[in-house]
Parts: structure tokens; C-alpha cells; sequence
């Protein structure tokens, strides 16, 4: 294959291709340019190089990883463009494998790599870390702040010399050039089981976040399988957010002493918890590496054992194919059941969607609602709104694609969606005297959260709208474990996700409903669905139902009429998705919906010249005392350490910049709730 000119370089072959661009084993077109024989040339893809936004990417990635030179990350000799005005990287060629390819080998053969050597490859990936994240920037002289964020084994590359490099600077960012509130907002486009729980839950990220990659890589390398395993990528990224490391709890015992505590702390939930620096894990995995000579033995005898493997892995795959084909050929059809389509107009015309609803049509169903009411017939997707609704309780009997009227409750397909046996969104019930009753108001809700959070409760919050004689306009459950929220069910057709994802234009309605017609095989998880047809991304869901669980406490503030009861001890629900929500921030955001902007300062106007101060510690609220803030809450509490009028809290917040009239308002309505300071 003769070699195609690009620039001032030969590309002889194409090795890889990803998302956005593609890489090219490559050489100098002309001898002298001091550049080695073999080089990796990575350009855009061709639809790219013409878009604003992918060559904008393209260029950062070069700017950063020309910044960080040292002998473990992968060199860049060059960045520019060609005389076309493509842009390209001219970058080191890694002649070995990378750690996905050595991770699979192990897998497939049943083996595993040796502790002291799997530690000595993450502590040079920590070396070189700790290069990436103190990089400086050459014109200012200040630090970059890169962040890799997506440490992975797909981007560890390991030479036939033993040598172990980080490469790919794709998706880092320096956060010197990014705001804290756009980086909130950032799709990831990492590879998410190796993302950190802040990453996944759309929190701030930092440095720490490419550490607790990194344990999670060296965690796959000790057990030989993914840590964070899973039914679905919802699943894995639950055990991700989280940090639910029970798989090496079970390797511990044939770990050398203190490894699984290193490794436990680098996989800390809270990024404050972990090692701070790449240097400081780098230092306590020490112990517990080989010798660096050993180690790159056994690290090139490695690559070449899986590069050797490479023909061989193709025949088994082809012969473990062609075994499959000849089975399913050999096994008879079942007859087909007869089936009624589901009634869905998928808006689709032509025959890219034909037949999609038909392949997974269902018999219609009925349901017998307690009062007499018989309705249908449903289809499978109406049925679960009704259950997510309330429309359908305990008690009401389903006829499910003709299987016979029973109740509710002991059809498996639906039982596992339905609230408490103590509670129910079609009433407000509960379990004996409410702990407390209420008007809903934003006043009445901070009392009872700031409750929660203090005291660490369980219960279960019932909300009615409208409240009186008159017939309840809606209904929310909101279930709390520990203090924190677990589950809120709602009583809207418009707070389910499906039409969530519409509203913030994640999903096209026509997507939906096709979704909802296939929403059967996948157990009745709109979640799962979407992500299996890949209508929307599993991180992307995942964050959609925490802030879908949000607005729906944010949507209660903005109540004008109702009742609230509240039950401490209620056992909360088995849900698929734990919100696992902090109920601070929720405060904030419910009282940013009822009193948006500065609309806060016209109930204060009066209170203006009234004095605020600490309040002392006691009662059920003295833990509220310590409680790690959200920064708004945090910055404004800091500006009422000593008694001053609110006047002068609201100048001494302008001043120092950062909060508005509206954010320290609604602060103080949280501290005040809390008990965390006082009026004069």
C-alpha cells in the first residue's frame, strides 16, 4: 500500500479511529527534520475539520498536551496545521499494546498480572499525572490546572521496553480557562465506568477526580474483571456514584497488608477524603511495588505474549461465531403468539421505522380501580404511567395482557414500581399520627427538611396541592433515608422522565413514543430503554432522573395551596434509582423556584436594619452547626460570624463579590430555618 501525503509527512497506515478524529501511522516526507522514523500523525475526522466547535476541541487538546512534557506521557513533536488548513498532532508512536488489550488478554486467559507489577504501572501513570497537573503555562508562568478526565486503560500505553505512558489529552481541560459554573454544565463524554461520583453526578470536578480513575484502574488490574460491574449502565453508574468497592473488599484478604486501605481512600466518595495529589498516592503505593527493573520485564514480557495473541484471538472469535450461527440454525422457531399492535403513531413515514412498534406489540390490558371503575384498554406504557402517577394503587386489580384480573401488588412486572404498603400518591394516609402537619409553604418545607438533615431521619413526606374540601390538583410523596432524599413519586403525567427529557430537549417526541412502545422489554425502565436504543446517553439519564428528582421538590416550593404531613421511621420504598439527594441544596434550589432572582429582597425591605448573628448550638439542630454548606449558604454564614443588621450583610456580600441580593436571602432563610443563626 504506497503511503498518502499529508504535509510535511507520509501516512503509511491508519491504526485507530475514534468519536472525532483518527490516527495514522506515519513517517517524515523528507530525511533532516530531527523527528523520529515512526510517528503517529492524529487528525479530525473529514466532516469535522470544517466544524467550529470540533476543531475548537481539537486545538485545546493540543495546546494542553503540548504543555506537559516527561517520559510518561506521550510526547508531542509537533501540532499545526497542513497546507490545507487541516489541523494535526505529530505525537510519539508507542510501539506495545495499550491496557485494555493487556486487561482482555488476562481476562480470556484466566490470569492476572502480579500485584507488585500492576502497582508499579499505576504509580507511573501517577508520575505522570502529577506532570499533567502541575503543568504551567510557558506565556503567563502560572499554573494550567489540566485535568486529564478520562484515565482509562484504553489510554495507557505500555512499549515492548517495558515503559508505561499516559496519552490522549481529548477531552481534558485547564481549569484556568474554564468557569466553575460552565464546567457544571459540560457534557462528559468520558468513559463512565471509570469516571469519579462527581463526574457522574455533573458536580465540580477537579484533579482528584483523574486520582479516583486511576485507583479504578489499578483495581481492575488486581481483580482482573471492571470494579464497578453491573446489570445495565445505569447500575454501574449507581455503584460509581455510590463508591460501592464491595468486589476488592472480597480480594482483601490476598492482598498484601494496607493495599486495600490505600485503595479504599483513593476511592473515597468525597474528593476531600482521597489522597490529594497524584504525589501522595504515587508515595502510598510504594510500599507495595516492585522493583522498577522487575516490574518492566515483566511489563515487556507482557505486551509481547498479548501482541502475540492478536491471530489467535481472531480465529477463536471467528470459530466461536460460526459454532453460534450453526446452533441457532439447528433450534426451531416457536410458533408466534398472536399479538395486537400497540397503538403508538411514532411520526415516523417511509420504511426506516417500519415494522419497530410491531416487533414488540402487546396484548392491550384492563384495570379494575377500587371504587368499580373499570378502564382500557391500556397499553403496557399507559400502565406505568398510571402506577408512576398514583392512578393505580394497592388494591386496584390489573388484567395484564390478558393473563386475568389480580391485584396490582402481586404482578411481578409492577410491583417493584408501586410506593410503601404505608403510603400511596392516591392519599395522604399514613401510618398512624403524623410527626408533623402543615400548609405548604417554603417556610413550612424548610422546617421539615432542615428537620430531616438534622436529625439524619427516614420518612416520608406527603404533599397534597389545594388541599381543603375540594379535590387534591396533585400529590407528591418525597421518601427520606438517612437525611438525605431517597425517592419523590409524583402525581404528573409531566414529571415522568420520558416527558422530562422532551422538556430539556434530550429526546424528541417522537423518540419517546417510540420508546414507550418498546418500553416492555426492557421491564417497563424508560431509563434503560433510551439507553439501549441509543436515543440518549447513559450519563446524561442518569443525571436527568437526580435533577428530574430536584425540580420535583423545587416544583412543591412553588405551591401556593395545600397540605403537608410528615411520618418519621417510614421505611422508604425499594426504588431502581436512590436519588441519594443533599437536602441543602435542594433548599436552595426549591426556594429559587418559589422566589426567583431578587424577588426575595420585597419580604425584607422591612427587616433590613434588623440585626442577624450566630445563634447558639442546641437541641435537635446543634449538628447543623458543622454541617459542610453549599458554597452559597457557606460564603453567606461566613458574613454573619458577629452580629450586623442585614443591610449590612447584603453590602459586605457585594463587596466581596460572587453572591447576588437573591442568593444570600435565601441563605439566610436556611440558616435561619436551621437554627445556624438568629435575629437580634
Amino acid at each position: 500500500m504506497s503511503a498518502t501525503p499529508f504535509g510535511s509527512f507520509l501516512l503509511d497506515e491508519r491504526i485507530a479511529v475514534g468519536g472525532t478524529a483518527e490516527v495514522y501511522l506515519a513517517r517524515p516526507a523528507r530525511p533532516g527534520t530531527g523527528l523520529p522514523d515512526r510517528l503517529v500523525i492524529k487528525r479530525l475526522l473529514p466532516h469535522f475539520v470544517s466544524d467550529v466547535e470540533g476543531r475548537s476541541m481539537f486545538q485545546r487538546e493540543a495546546r494542553l498536551h503540548v504543555a506537559v512534557t516527561h517520559e510518561n506521557v506521550v510526547e508531542v513533536f509537533h501540532a499545526g496545521e497542513d497546507d490545507k488548513g487541516e489541523p494535526y498532532l505529530a505525537m510519539e508512536y508507542i510501539d506495545g499494546v495499550d491496557g485494555y488489550r493487556l486487561l482482555r488478554r488476562l481476562r480470556q486467559s484466566g490470569e492476572r498480572l502480579p500485584v507488585g507489577v500492576a502497582v508499579h504501572i499505576a504509580r507511573e501513570v501517577l508520575r505522570a499525572l502529577d506532570s499533567v497537573h502541575s503543568a504551567m503555562d510557558p506565556t503567563r508562568g502560572k499554573p494550567l490546572g489540566i485535568v486529564h478526565r478520562d484515565v482509562s486503560p484504553s489510554n495507557i500505553y505500555l512499549s515492548v521496553d517495558g515503559g508505561v505512558k499516559l496519552g490522549d489529552f481529548g477531552i481534558a481541560r485547564s481549569t484556568t480557562r474554564t468557569t466553575l459554573r460552565s464546567e457544571a454544565g459540560q457534557i462528559l463524554k468520558g468513559k463512565f465506568a471509570y469516571l469519579s461520583p462527581e463526574q457522574v453526578a455533573g458536580e465540580l470536578s477537579d484533579h482528584r477526580a483523574d486520582l479516583f480513575s486511576l485507583a479504578v484502574v489499578l483495581s481492575e488490574m488486581l481483580l482482573n474483571e471492571q470494579l464497578f460491574p453491573g446489570a445495565g449502565q445505569l447500575a454501574i453508574l449507581l455503584a460509581i456514584r455510590d463508591c460501592n468497592i464491595d468486589a476488592l473488599a472480597a480480594i482483601r484478604d490476598r492482598l498484601p497488608d494496607g493495599l486495600y486501605e490505600v485503595l479504599a481512600r483513593a476511592l473515597a466518595r468525597d474528593p476531600e477524603a482521597r489522597y490529594q495529589t497524584a504525589a501522595a498516592l504515587h508515595a502510598a503505593l510504594g510500599p507495595f511495588s516492585a522493583d522498577a527493573e522487575t516490574a518492566r520485564t515483566e511489563v515487556a514480557a507482557r505486551v509481547r505474549w498479548v501482541r502475540s495473541s492478536t491471530s489467535t484471538d481472531g480465529f477463536v472469535a471467528i470459530r466461536e461465531s460460526v459454532r453460534a450461527m450453526r446452533a441457532a440454525a439447528s433450534n426451531t422457531a416457536p410458533p408466534p403468539t398472536p399479538e395486537v399492535p400497540v397503538e403508538v403513531d411514532d411520526g415516523y413515514e417511509g420504511d426506516d421505522y417500519e415494522g419497530k412498534t410491531e416487533e414488540y406489540a402487546m396484548l392491550p390490558s384492563f384495570v379494575l380501580t377500587a371504587d368499580g371503575t373499570r378502564h382500557g384498554p391500556w397499553t403496557f406504557a399507559r400502565l406505568m404511567e398510571a402506577l408512576a402517577t398514583g392512578q393505580i394503587s394497592r388494591g386496584d386489580k390489573v388484567d395484564y395482557v390478558g393473563r386475568g384480573f389480580a391485584p396490582v401488588e402481586e404482578i411481578d412486572e409492577f410491583a417493584r414500581f408501586l410506593p410503601a404498603a404505608t403510603a400511596t400518591t392516591s392519599s395522604l394516609t399514613g401510618p398512624g399520627a403524623p410527626d408533623v402537619v402543615d400548609g405548604v409553604s417554603p417556610e413550612a418545607l424548610l422546617t421539615i427538611l432542615t428537620r430531616v438533615l438534622a436529625r439524619r431521619e427516614t420518612g416520608v413526606l406527603f404533599a397534597e396541592k389545594g388541599g381543603g374540601a375540594g379535590p387534591a390538583q396533585g400529590k407528591k410523596e418525597l421518601y427520606f433515608v438517612d437525611g438525605r432524599l431517597h425517592h419523590v413519586a409524583s402525581s404528573n403525567a409531566s414529571e415522568l422522565l420520558g416527558e422530562y427529557l422532551v422538556r430539556r430537549n434530550k429526546l424528541e417526541r417522537e423518540e419517546l413514543d417510540l420508546a414507550l412502545a418498546v418500553l416492555p422489554r426492557y421491564g417497563g425502565r424508560m431509563g434503560d430503554t433510551l439507553i439501549s436504543m441509543g436515543l440518549v446517553g447513559a450519563v446524561d439519564v442518569f443525571r436527568a432522573i437526580r435533577e428530574q428528582g430536584r425540580d420535583r421538590v423545587a416544583d412543591l416550593f412553588a405551591w401556593n395551596a395545600g397540605t403537608l404531613q410528615f411520618y418519621s421511621g417510614q421505611t422508604a420504598p425499594h426504588v431502581e434509582f436512590p436519588l441519594d439527594l443533599e437536602l441543602s441544596a435542594l433548599m436552595l434550589a426549591g426556594l429559587e423556584a418559589a422566589r426567583p432572582g431578587d424577588l426575595p429582597l420585597e419580604s425584607y425591605r422591612a427587616r433590613l436594619d434588623r440585626g442577624l448573628g450566630p445563634a447558639a448550638a442546641s437541641g435537635s439542630h446543634a449538628s447543623l452547626q458543622e454541617y459542610a454548606w453549599p458554597p452559597i449558604v457557606a460564603r453567606t454564614r461566613a458574613l454573619v460570624t458577629q452580629p450586623r443588621p442585614l443591610r449590612e450583610v447584603l453590602k459586605a456580600a457585594a463587596r466581596a463579590g460572587g453572591l447576588t441580593v437573591g442568593d444570600v436571602l435565601r441563605a439566610c432563610e436556611i440558616l435561619l430555618a436551621a437554627g445556624v443563626i438568629a435575629w437580634e
